[in-house]
């Protein structure tokens, strides 16, 4: 078990430094890092990803290269416009609905990616469940227009609910994330005709072989996004990827782009909007140099100790 700490690019999802717990099993390394405030509930089935990856153990490829979109945080249009033009893909998803932001902040953002990316790039927005079903109503036409189009909006209300209502409202397509993976079922989104787009993060939905369950039961098209891993992380999510039967969107595991170093010798970086099929090899040397203090070791230590507890309390 080895604890990272890796400062990012610039703050996103809160956040300014990303840690990681890498275990090393007879399959190679595994990621677990689920974000800082998640319980352990939440924090198991990050930890069954990372378990099926130390032990080896995923499907056959169907393709050797997985295309992905650049992600662009709440930042200033300027910021934004470098952001895609560094990224190297034809695709961008767009944070917008910030706190302490207005539309009007993310329409700027919006013309500007749209600048850099020119006319035949595509755009999608992601909202993190930030509106009301009124709200997100008003924005997505409002922001369709700033983007010359969008592809589609992500998770532009909490519920699945209000994802029903705002889906028959707008001629958006909709994508399905925290309704997928944050439910207790899943498949509300496809009972409700909640969305176009479901939304696959390998590490919260407990690894590769779950998501290929629920990418098959669930009937919708399927876009594979990261949790801010590593590139051991980020190889699970492209293992999903690469085994999916079909793949007709770009998918959202550019984001080591967002961080300042990696775990291992060749980083899964974008090349020509793409990345390639593969397990990166990590590098012990970088790990030790990213390695978190005693104290946040010592915390890492003791999250993992109470998922553990959990397994047990719960029989499994």
């Amino acid at each position: 078990m080895k604890v990272v700490a890796i400062p990012m690019t610039t703050r996103f999802r809160g956040i300014t430094v990303r840690e990681a717990t890498l275990l090393r099993g007879p399959g190679g390394w595994g990621e677990w890092s689920p974000f800082l405030e998640y319980p352990p509930e939440v924090a198991e089935p990050w930890l069954r990803c990372a378990e099926e990856a130390a032990a080896g153990d995923w499907p056959a490829p169907v393709r050797d290269r997985v295309p992905v979109n650049v992600t662009v945080p709440a930042v200033d249009p300027e910021r934004a416009h470098a952001i895609v033009r560094a990224g190297g893909c034809r695709t961008a998803k767009v944070k917008v609905a910030e706190p302490g932001q207005s539309t009007a902040d993310d329409e700027a953002r919006l013309e500007a990616v749209r600048d850099a990316l020119g006319p035949d790039g595509l755009i999608r927005a992601d909202a993190n469940g930030g509106w009301s079903v009124d709200d997100a109503v008003a924005a997505i036409g409002r922001l369709d227009r700033a983007a010359g189009g969008l592809e589609y909006a992500e998770q532009p209300v909490a519920t699945v609910e209000e994802l029903a209502l705002v889906r028959r409202r707008v001629g958006v397509p909709i994508a399905a994330d925290e309704s997928i993976r944050r439910a207790e079922d899943p498949y509300r989104v496809r009972d409700l005709e909640a969305a176009d787009i479901a939304v696959l993060k390998v590490q919260p939905l407990g690894g590769v072989r779950a998501c290929l369950e629920i990418a098959e039961r669930i009937g919708l098209p399927v876009v594979v996004s990261s949790a801010l891993e590593t590139s051991v992380g980020i190889a699970a999510g492209v293992a999903l990827a690469a085994a999916l039967p079909e793949l007709p969107y770009a998918c959202g595991l550019a984001t080591v782009q967002l961080l300042t170093a990696d775990v291992v010798a060749e980083p899964l970086l974008p090349v020509d909007g793409a990345l390639p099929v593969r397990r990166p090899k990590v590098d012990v040397q970088q790990v030790g140099l990213l390695s978190a203090s005693p104290e946040r070791v010592a915390h890492w230590e003791a999250r993992l100790a109470d998922v553990r507890a959990l397994r047990e309390d719960l029989g499994s």
